[in-house]
């Protein structure tokens, strides 16, 4: 079984668009348009990502639906969670590619989180949503040791904290070189 698609509700569709098409590269590739569940109605679009057709983000715009002027689209603030906790992931499959990403953002005038989580590394930036998005290379392996402790986890009350990580980095779009 793997992933297919993520579906989103779009505060601003076009803000949404250039984002994931023009500094993500993710291509969009169908709508949907139909009535929603509950009233109104909604264009669903979806966009390929690295070229795979099995794999998708999507985005409702909605229109003429119930309660829309109080709608969140931070996962985040809807959840009432602190920042980050909710996020999307995509992964990469090399150091260059993840090297490749941050300069994309950076030059499309975002500042980017950079994160050795000493198991993979990671970099950050927000989408228009205010969705904190991020590109993600595994470069651990898991065995025995690191399942046994997950699942210790599982039933710990106290914070037993693991190893702080290995490298943090603020990189300001504004400091861009390019």
């Amino acid at each position: 079984m793997s992933y297919h698609h993520l579906a989103l509700a779009a505060k601003d569709m076009a803000a949404i668009h250039e984002f994931y098409e023009d500094v993500m590269g993710f291509e969009l590739v169908t709508v949907e348009i139909a009535p929603v569940m509950g009233g109104g109605w909604g264009k669903h679009f979806f966009y390929r990502m690295d070229g795979d057709d099995s794999k998708f983000i999507a985005f409702w715009e909605l229109h003429d639906v119930p309660g829309q002027e109080d709608h969140e689209f931070d996962l985040n603030l809807a959840a009432k969670t602190p920042p980050g906790t909710n996020h999307i992931s995509f992964g990469v499959d090399s150091a260059d590619q993840l090297n490749e990403r941050r300069q994309q953002w950076n030059a499309a005038g975002h500042d980017v989180l950079e994160i050795d989580h000493n198991w993979c590394h990671s970099i950050y930036t927000r989408d228009p949503n205010g969705n904190m998005v991020e590109f993600c290379l595994t470069t651990g392996q898991f065995g025995d040791a690191e399942r046994e402790r997950a699942l210790a986890a599982l039933d710990e009350k106290e914070m037993k904290p693991t190893p702080p990580p290995a490298k943090m980095k603020q990189w300001l779009a504004s400091e861009y070189q390019g």
